[in-house]
């Protein structure tokens, strides 16, 4: 505990920060990372190469030239901007262990000048990618599920009516076991995608040893000579290429759920292997066979394996949609605790590693958004050409953060950034601009889903900062009201009272209104504020800061406790590690008292109408404080007052 004069205090003696991270096994980490990770990349050979020569107008055909360079492209773009960019460096710059970009963003800022041009923007790249990331999330399960039930096509024909049915209950059992938590999840799926990676291994290996000639298209000069001799064609070709990378943005999301040593492991020693081998060995069989480009993936396996290969598919593509629902849960987290979302119920789901969470709200939310897109796509060709845009405007944003912390905090040399940035924006630059072509052609649906997530995140960081301004006309200065109380004319009552407030500069409602009306005061009064720090994670030696407001000897005190964007609020339970400091509280017994805000439009300036119904309806969504913050409700008291916007 520290003291806001700067005095010293008793620190407790802790071995380890409370529930913090109590390290398991590499190898169970790395089961864990594969059964949650990298479904969403590892189920991508569904559908990339099917999509590249089916989706693409015809531009892209099965000759020579086109699948050498195809093929080359996706393991290129696979080894700089999965391995060199995200692997290599992006998992690198975790916010104490947190991955995902809004982490990143408030990561970036603790290198930039406070209150510059460049703090403004960074949040703003965050809050960007966040939300084009939240609108891969919705589509991702949907695309990923049904590629996988259409496998029944190719078993029977007559079994696609069942698809879109069968891919609907698929969704909904995921979504209902999200409460289990991706420590359980991942437990289960883990055996489950080691035996999905060592399979389309196999099926690769098996084809390319039939026609080796493929692995040509490991020299970079396939990919180039396809992009300069047939621009055009290239150029729409990318837009369905980029599929085999989607899901690398999971990987960074995820990494708060298992930690970057374990998803490092698994990407070099199972996944990126059996990902190339699997592509190498569609691009063969389409070289060799022209007639199969309607579902390679499927045709590689002989005839008996194909129904056994889709019932492993179908459950990969559950794993991949898990991959985007876990970090989807994550970045929402980190958004409300930098204030660009509303409070949200959390419940931690692992006894290992803190970042494993369950929001119900996101939960369901995405599950509505999955289930509309399934029943109004029907097929994963119809979806892959919305999918994409989503993904590379995310890595965009993504890089551009990177490059600014390499810059900022990493003081790299500006030939390093130079260098990086280019091979990054070259690739990243092509497919996003490709996936923009598709704009009008089903494309436009993540740019909604993200325009509306991105307005609701801006809207709320907005409506925050405009009613703590008004609320703070309305509580008026706390040094006056502790004047007034100290003067004696308020008859004290015995007991504790803790009273949540955001500031220490006002007085809370709940207090002044219970001083005003009932003309009393509590033996005890403690006026205790959150603060969400830069940081994912807080030590419960640094969480508690006191301020006696000028009196060492009255029993008015304030208590700020500092969390980081990944702890839980539990406020009680930090008030205990108060008392174990020597702060004379009991949280116990006391009694806790929140203001509740309610919020009328009278048309005043700050937003536009619009703004103002979106802010009071994601208020009135928002978690109950007294659950939010682990309050006893048998002892907390809710006072409220009104505030006009």
């Amino acid at each position: 505990m520290t003291s806001s004069n700067g005095s010293a205090s008793v620190t407790a003696e802790t071995d380890e920060r409370a529930g913090g991270h109590r390290k398991k096994g590499a190898g169970a980490l790395v089961l864990g990372a594969l059964g949650v990770v990298f479904g969403d990349i590892g189920t991508s050979p569904l559908y990339s190469v099917q999509s590249v020569f089916n989706a693409s107008h015809n531009a892209v055909i099965a000759n020579e030239a086109d699948i050498y360079g195809t093929i080359s492209w996706m393991f290129w773009s696979l080894t700089i901007i999965v391995t060199i960019k995200y692997v290599l460096f992006v998992l690198r710059a975790d916010n104490d262990g947190e991955g995902g970009i809004m982490a990143l963003a408030a990561l970036v800022r603790q290198g930039v000048p406070k209150g510059g041009k460049r703090w403004s923007v960074v949040m703003l790249l965050g809050v960007i990618g966040a939300s084009l990331f939240f609108g891969d999330s919705v589509i991702t399960p949907a695309i990923s599920v049904m590629s996988a039930v259409e496998g029944l096509e190719v078993v029977r024909p007559g079994l696609n009516r069942y698809v879109v049915p069968i891919g609907a209950v698929i969704i909904t059992i995921l979504f209902l076991v999200q409460r289990k938590g991706t420590e359980v999840v991942g437990k289960f799926f883990g055996p489950i995608m080691i035996l999905w990676f060592v399979t389309i291994a196999a099926l690769g290996i098996g084809q390319i040893v039939r026609d080796p000639h493929i692995l040509k298209a490991f020299l970079p000069n396939y990919a180039t000579l396809f992009v300069v001799e047939h621009p055009f064609i290239a150029f729409i070709a990318a837009g369905s290429i980029v599929l085999c990378v989607t899901g690398a943005e999971a990987l960074y999301a995820d990494m708060g759920h298992f930690g970057r040593a374990p998803i490092t492991r698994a990407w070099f020693l199972l996944v990126f292997p059996s990902l190339v081998l699997n592509y190498m060995g569609q691009g063969s069989l389409i070289l060799t066979n022209p007639d199969k480009i309607a579902n390679p993936f499927f045709l590689l396996a002989p005839e008996w394996a194909k129904l056994p290969l889709v019932i492993l598919a179908t459950m990969a593509t559950v794993i991949a949609s898990q991959a985007v629902i876990s970090g989807a849960f994550s970045v929402a987290r980190q958004a409300e605790r930098t204030g660009y979302l509303p409070r949200m119920t959390v419940r931690h789901t692992g006894q290992e590693e803190e970042g494993q969470i369950y929001i119900p709200g996101v939960n369901w939310v995405l599950f509505i958004g999955v289930m509309l897109l399934l029943f109004a796509f029907r097929s994963s060709e119809k979806l892959a050409v919305a999918y994409g845009l989503a993904v590379t405007g995310t890595f965009l944003m993504t890089t551009t953060l990177f490059l600014v912390y390499a810059h900022s905090t990493l003081k790299w040399r500006t030939w390093r950034i130079v260098t990086l940035g280019v091979a990054l924006y070259l690739f990243e630059g092509i497919f996003f601009l490709a996936n923009v072509a598709k704009l009008l052609h089903g494309g436009w649906l993540p740019v909604v889903i993200a325009l509306g997530i991105g307005m609701s995140m801006l809207t709320w960081q907005k409506g925050r900062a405009i009613v703590a301004t008004r609320r703070q006309s309305i509580e008026g200065p706390l040094a006056t009201f502790v004047e007034t109380a100290r003067s004696g004319d308020l008859r004290e009552v015995p007991g504790t009272a803790v009273f949540l407030h955001p500031d220490k500069d006002t007085t809370p409602l709940a207090l002044r209104e219970n001083a005003n009306f009932n003309h009393v005061i509590h033996e005890n009064v403690f006026i205790v504020s959150t603060l969400s720090a830069n940081v994912p994670h807080v030590a419960p030696e640094d969480t508690v800061i006191l301020d006696q407001l000028g009196n060492d000897y009255d029993r008015i005190t304030h208590l700020t406790l500092k969390y980081g964007f990944q702890d839980d609020q539990d406020v009680p339970a930090a008030l205990r590690i108060a008392k174990e400091q020597g702060v004379d509280i009991d949280p116990d017994t006391a009694y806790y008292f929140v203001s509740e805000i309610g919020l009328l439009d009278t048309g005043r300036p700050g937003m536009n109408k619009l703004r103002k119904l979106l802010f009071i309806a994601m208020t009135h969504n928002a978690a109950v404080p007294a659950d939010y913050f682990r309050l006893p409700k048998e002892r907390t008291v809710m006072m409220g007052a009104q505030i006009l916007l």
